[in-house]
């Protein structure tokens, strides 16, 4: 069976140009996101979820991407599966220090934009980073 949900986060990028990454369950590297709670707008959602998963809350917007498809992380090949529409922002932030406090998220990382779409664990936010790094620089 398949299920369908829209996921909300940021490409965060600091002062010296590097991008936020956080390690979710101990393996999956991604940029922060998640569920958008009912009647929150994809924005809200997307800072929301930067806060609580990096502890980043000095948040500027710069711009809205394409939103884009995909399998959750690590459901290819399962029976059920949840079909994701990502909505990506950028923001730029002047914070420096991560505060992870959801023992899931044991990891974040200030990623060199050369080097993030290696770090990622997803084919599809690999392309995804792909496409619109160029325009990041």
């Amino acid at each position: 069976m398949e299920t369908h949900t829209h996921s909300a986060g940021g490409i965060v990028r600091n002062t010296e140009g590097n991008i936020a990454l956080v390690k979710h369950d101990g393996w999956f590297w991604g940029f922060p996101k998640g569920h958008v709670d009912e009647g929150e707008s994809f924005i809200d959602a997307a800072r929301r979820e930067t806060q609580e998963e990096i502890g980043i809350t000095d948040l500027e917007f710069k711009k809205e991407f394409e939103p884009y498809t995909r399998l959750k992380g690590g459901d290819e090949g399962k029976a059920d599966v949840e079909v994701k529409t990502l909505h990506m922002f950028l923001f730029d932030t002047a914070q420096t220090n991560f505060v992870l406090t959801d023992p899931r998220h044991d990891e974040a990382r200030w990623v060199p934009i050369e080097r993030v779409a290696e770090l990622l664990s997803h084919p599809k936010d690999k392309e995804f980073f792909e496409s619109v790094k160029d325009s990041l620089k």
